[in-house]
């Protein structure tokens, strides 16, 4: 009858232990979640437009997700201005495909999809996705300083 019981127990114990996902909670919420803080949605963007007070200027398409083919289509706003962990000042939002963006002065940036920025004109010099910001901000935004252009992928 111990046997039995002590049979059970170690069961029920592997059971429990095989059953439970691995790893800290911050781990799973990190794989769970495939976008950055700098990377944002159609969603999150439009709602950021609808709220913002900074000076706004729209190139390429307007924003429209309903639009057909907006799944090829990537949405980046890039702004002057940066006071704590605000963006804003002037904003150029972009929406369209692949191109290169001449973004002088830019002090941070928020896109829908993986964007390269680099600090020479012309998508040269140095560029960085952002995907792997190093200086995240409120609002999904990076902050890039020094940013003079703006690579958008096809992808």
């Amino acid at each position: 009858m111990q046997f039995s019981t002590l049979f059970i127990a170690i069961v029920a114990f592997a059971t429990v232990v095989v059953a439970s996902p691995t790893g800290p909670i911050s781990d799973r919420k990190a794989i769970e979640n495939e976008t950055t803080s700098s990377i944002i949605s159609e969603a999150e963007m439009a709602h950021w437009l609808a709220n913002t007070d900074a000076e706004l200027t729209f190139i390429g398409q307007p924003p429209n997700p309903l639009a057909k083919r907006s799944a090829q289509s990537t949405s980046v706003m890039y702004c002057t201005k940066r006071v704590g962990s605000i963006c804003g000042g002037t904003c150029t939002v972009y929406t369209g495909g692949a191109t290169c963006l001449a973004a002088a002065n830019t002090m941070c940036i928020s896109a829908t999809r993986d964007v390269g920025f680099c600090d020479e004109a012309g998508c040269n010099g140095n560029c960085a996705p952002l995907s792997l910001c190093g200086s995240p901000m409120g609002s999904g935004f990076c902050f890039t300083p020094q940013t003079m252009s703006i690579l958008v992928s096809p992808l």
